[in-house]
């Protein structure tokens, strides 16, 4: 763990992690695990919520008690592997307001290529959860990041399942004020831009498309 990448560890977490790596899961456990494993993510990046106390009545007695400060959060996620991770994540949060960024990676030159944004308003005010299973070449993660930063937000996170070394780097030259929460951090990227040891493409598994 450094100031910006955050690697978690739970067992949960990892068991879970090696049954999506595994070939042989199927894409409906694979889509399950993913909501699974983005929930409990989701308590990691979500550690360091503002409260302040609200003055409620239990069945016993008047209390001032915690709840979240400010404004809601945002989600935003990168189409469409994000979507998986961000279901997980609205088990957890179901008042956060959503976006989504599309984007896709031009397979010659490895670069992102924009054909949809939708944000939430007042992103200036929300802290800005950013999801993406994978964080490969860094590319569309540093695209999508500077698009919320253009439309007001300030406070970003970055959640995803695995990140290549690579991926990291990239990051953390573009915008090093994000930091990143992972499952874990893998050895490379191949010659095409796919993290090894990996999974495969996250998105075609989720959705069995290839």
């Amino acid at each position: 763990m450094t100031d910006h990448l955050t690697i978690v560890t739970h067992p949960l977490v990892q068991h879970k992690l090696t049954l999506m790596r595994d070939k042989t899961t199927s894409t409906g456990s694979f889509r399950q695990l993913l909501r699974e494993i983005s929930a409990l993510l989701a308590y990691e990046v979500t550690r360091d919520l503002e409260l302040t106390t609200r003055t409620i009545e239990t069945p016993m007695q008047q209390v001032d008690a915690p709840v979240l400060k400010g404004k809601k959060l945002a989600l935003v996620s990168i189409l469409r592997a994000g979507n998986g991770l961000l279901d997980g994540v609205l088990e957890l949060i179901p008042s956060a307001r959503v976006g989504f960024v599309g984007l896709y990676r031009d397979e010659v030159t490895l670069k992102p290529v924009q054909y949809y944004c939708k944000l939430p308003e007042g992103l200036e005010d929300r802290l800005v959860i950013v999801v993406d299973p994978m964080l490969a070449t860094g590319n569309s993660s540093a695209a999508a990041v500077d698009l919320l930063k253009a439309a007001g937000a300030t406070n970003i996170l970055f959640l995803c399942l695995l990140a290549a070394p690579e991926g990291v780097a990239r990051m953390k030259e573009a915008h090093p004020d994000v930091p990143i929460v992972t499952a874990s951090l893998d050895k490379r990227l191949n010659e095409q831009g796919y993290i090894l040891p990996g999974l495969g493409d996250a998105g075609d598994r989720m959705f069995g498309t290839k």
